[in-house]
């Protein structure tokens, strides 16, 4: 097995960029497109100067049309190349969701498997930075619901690069969710290509209280708040989620077996989220699991606020996620008291639109 670099520490957009690179380079028949990939900032940083080292026919700037372009990229992968298309607003994609969910998802299986889509789509998720209702929303549940598609929400730098890997090496199409201020956390991150598992969720903390899945940036806050509880002696056990679809519950279901208490944390609205599906699963299997009734962190029944005053109620702080902690674990209100000062006292204020900066990593 690989030892990685201890030393080597990039963000997740660099660890994304040099994937694309390593991948484009390897392979002459994968071709790069979306809306942006030229502009400065490169996406986020992740597509910076790939035009000019692989050349316009091969690093596309698309035009603004994102149903025609992920036409384009859905054919292409059906003649023998391999596509990573980039829609940098999730909504973007919803003008292109006939052709993914019509299409890409399901030629495969309406040919008999004579036809494969070799594509990988990126989308941008989440907040930051006042973009209101209409681009800032995250929109995982709407594709996770699509047979035929498998859809990944990487947390760590080191997954950024190993599930681009991945997914450009599989044969059928690949939706990459990415939080916008997931760019930002750092890791330890190999120099070589590696692969990365997309087949299912990852304990990334062991404990014995209570069992927290969670996905993407949130995966910062949970283990945040993780480290406050150790100082009294309460060990979460954290599951990052990481595959929305295939959705594997069996390192879920083991957790919970020993803790009993299950949060979910959801990127996305807390209704028809992801966690109704594990939760509604798991009771399928055994619906006398918990010892407490399972609970749901997310965001409200309400189009995204671009006020920031409205953003402040909008979106789950750590505040909210520890006292759900708290309630399911069933502590004193004097623990309660202690949890949330020392809480205060180590989260540094930062803006609401932008990420915390405690979360610099290597997670």
């Amino acid at each position: 097995m690989f030892m990685p670099n201890k030393d080597r520490i990039l963000s997740a957009s660099e660890a994304i960029l040099e994937a694309t690179d390593q991948m484009m380079k390897k392979d002459n028949n994968l071709i790069l497109i979306g809306e942006g990939i030229n502009d400065p900032k490169g996406i986020f940083g992740t597509t910076i100067n790939l035009s000019k080292k692989y050349g316009e026919k091969r690093a596309i700037e698309s035009p603004i049309s994102e149903n025609g372009i992920t036409g384009i990229a859905i054919g292409l992968g059906i003649n023998n190349f391999k596509v990573l298309l980039i829609h940098q607003r999730v909504e973007f994609a919803l003008l292109s969701i006939e052709q993914i969910f019509n299409n890409a998802a399901k030629s495969f299986y309406v040919t008999n498997g004579q036809h494969n889509v070799p594509i990988v789509i990126r989308m941008i998720i989440g907040r930051g930075w006042g973009q209101g209702p209409a681009h800032s929303q995250s929109l995982e549940t709407i594709f996770s619901y699509i047979p035929g598609l498998k859809i990944l929400i990487p947390s760590s730098a080191y997954d950024a690069k190993g599930m681009l890997v991945s997914a450009i090496s599989d044969p059928n199409p690949v939706i990459i969710l990415e939080h916008r201020w997931f760019h930002y956390v750092e890791g330890v991150v190999p120099s070589n290509i590696y692969k990365s598992d997309i087949k299912k969720p990852k304990v990334i903390s062991k404990g014995k209280d209570l069992t927290i899945v969670v996905s993407s940036y949130n995966v910062n806050e949970i283990i945040f708040c993780s480290e406050i509880l150790k100082e009294f002696k309460i060990y979460l056990e954290i599951i990052d989620l990481r595959v929305l679809r295939p959705l594997n519950l069996n390192p879920i279901l083991k957790s919970v077996r020993k803790t009993k208490k299950l949060i979910i944390f959801e990127i996305g609205n807390k209704t028809y989220g992801v966690g109704a599906e594990i939760i509604a699963s798991i009771l399928e299997k055994n619906h006398n699991i918990f010892s407490c009734p399972p609970s749901r962190v997310g965001l409200p029944d309400s189009p995204t606020p671009s006020t920031r005053g409205l953003a402040k109620k909008f979106y789950p702080n750590q505040i909210d996620i520890m006292k759900e902690i708290i309630n399911q674990l069933n502590l004193s209100n004097e623990d309660e008291k202690l949890i949330l000062n020392l809480l205060k006292k180590k989260s540094p204020p930062h803006d609401i639109d932008i990420p915390n900066p405690k979360f610099k990593g290597p997670f």
